[in-house]
């Protein structure tokens, strides 16, 4: 069984190719540039070369076709014809109140997603076109949908809730509804099994640090509470998104500099968090570099950054009551030890005990690593997330008539690959070597 996945950006098409039943990925790529001009597609393809092929994009449909002729070209493609396809799942943000799994897409559903675009106005129709235009180029195979929300529909209505106008939920459908889901998803499940343990015993918070940042508290292996709310914009400082402050000083900064709402929206969303603070950073690389140089504005933003993210760890523990890991996934979580250690430290009151070392090294995309102190009560995690396998596994369950979003363990519920169990190894052994080196505090 073979299944396309398609992730749709404003301007540009993430696409996997996967053999479900060699467990593997054939081939995946990027469209970039799409409707701006000049676009491109690096495609990859496994045990061949990757290339970069020009390819003028004016809108999602190019982008889809130029995917598809790539994949069966006889000279750099991965399968023979479009019939090796057994069926194409979608990424959608935003699935509102009226989704709460994966679902295969009809006319219906279509149209609902259209109805719901206004909840995200820059994420569900890039969305909606690579849906339509993928339909229209693979007509005989099945189409499913995989919702950022749904991970997030078990959250109770005293938590997802906001204290506005009561109507303004029965008429808007103004609440909470949390994104990143199928990334959250993914490590909820990896961690019952490093954890060893049943997945519905798990209490858990995830750390989701990128560009864009959402903290999830799961609780019995449900997501209980998230950062994010109505719309990516709530909860902690993100790249350029300015999270949690008084709503007051917006309208105060409106009238004080005559912006107009579609103005301070694009404020908010596209100038403020890190870069806001230093004013010209967006990638925390570039900020811990300028940090270490003196640059006071990258180190406020540093600190801004971590005591936001301490601080929903220390809520979340509070409600959850009980916690058994702590886990770092996506770009920064996965890759930057100095910010993990400036959110860990002082975490100790918690149960959370980090071992200094083990975080200094990890730093790695391809491995799942443990970098909590031996007599920590807390597993901490690193878990480099697989939101296009969570896509694939929803597919294939969604085919076989097996789907449930929160019973769907049967999958990533398993041992590690070996590649993985390698990459762990060599940092074990990296880890040793480092104690050797390190000299005794006296």
């Amino acid at each position: 069984m073979i299944i396309l996945s398609f992730n749709c950006g404003s301007s540009s098409v993430k696409y996997q190719l996967y053999n479900w039943d060699k467990k593997e990925i054939i081939a995946k790529g990027i469209v970039e540039r799409v409707t701006i001009g000049d676009s491109f597609c690096v495609h990859e393809v496994n045990h061949k070369e990757k290339i970069t092929l020009k390819h003028n994009c004016p809108t999602h449909k190019e982008a889809i076709k130029l995917i598809i002729d790539n994949l069966i070209h006889p000279e750099y493609g991965a399968i023979k014809d479009l019939s090796n396809i057994s069926a194409v799942g979608h990424r959608v943000v935003h699935g509102g109140q009226k989704f709460s799994k994966s679902v295969i897409i009809n006319q219906e559903v279509l149209k609902t997603f259209k109805d719901l675009a206004g909840l995200a106005p820059l994420h569900n129709p890039p969305n909606i076109m690579g849906i339509e235009a993928a339909m229209e180029l693979l007509p005989e195979v099945p189409h499913m949908a995989i919702m950022d929300t749904a991970w997030h529909q078990t959250m109770p209505s005293y938590v997802y809730t906001y204290a506005v106008p009561y109507e303004w939920y029965e008429k808007y459908d103004i609440r909470r509804y949390g994104f990143h889901g199928t990334s959250l998803l993914y490590v909820a499940k990896r961690a019952a099994v490093l954890l060893n343990k049943d997945p519905f015993t798990c209490n858990l918070i995830s750390c989701h640090i990128g560009n864009g940042v959402s903290i999830n508290a799961v609780k019995d292996g449900l997501s209980y509470d998230t950062s994010m709310g109505f719309t990516p914009l709530e909860g902690a400082i993100m790249g350029t998104r300015a999270g949690d402050h008084d709503a007051a000083l917006d309208f105060y900064i409106m009238q004080k500099e005559g912006y107009s709402p579609q103005e301070m929206d694009k404020i908010l969303n596209k100038k403020s968090g890190i870069l806001g603070i230093t004013g010209k950073y967006v990638d925390r690389r570039d900020v811990v570099k300028a940090a270490s140089e003196g640059d006071q504005r990258a180190q406020l933003a540093l600190e801004m950054e971590a005591y936001r993210l301490k601080k929903y760890i220390g809520a979340y523990a509070a409600v959850l009551g009980r916690l058994d890991a702590l886990i770092f996934t996506a770009g920064v979580g996965e890759m930057s030890d100095v910010i993990r250690a400036k959110i860990l430290e002082g975490l100790e009151i918690l149960g959370i005990k980090y071992e200094p070392e083990k975080n200094k090294i990890a730093r790695t995309r391809n491995a799942e690593l443990d970098i909590s102190a031996a007599d920590s009560p807390v597993k901490i995690f690193i878990i480099p997330t697989d939101e296009e396998l969570v896509f694939v596994e929803d597919v294939v369950a969604l085919l076989e008539g097996t789907y449930d979003i929160h019973t769907n363990f049967k999958y990533t519920f398993q041992d590690k690959d070996y590649k993985n169990l390698m990459r762990e190894r060599a940092y074990e052994e990296e880890y040793e070597k480092a104690k050797k080196k390190t000299k005794p505090i006296i």
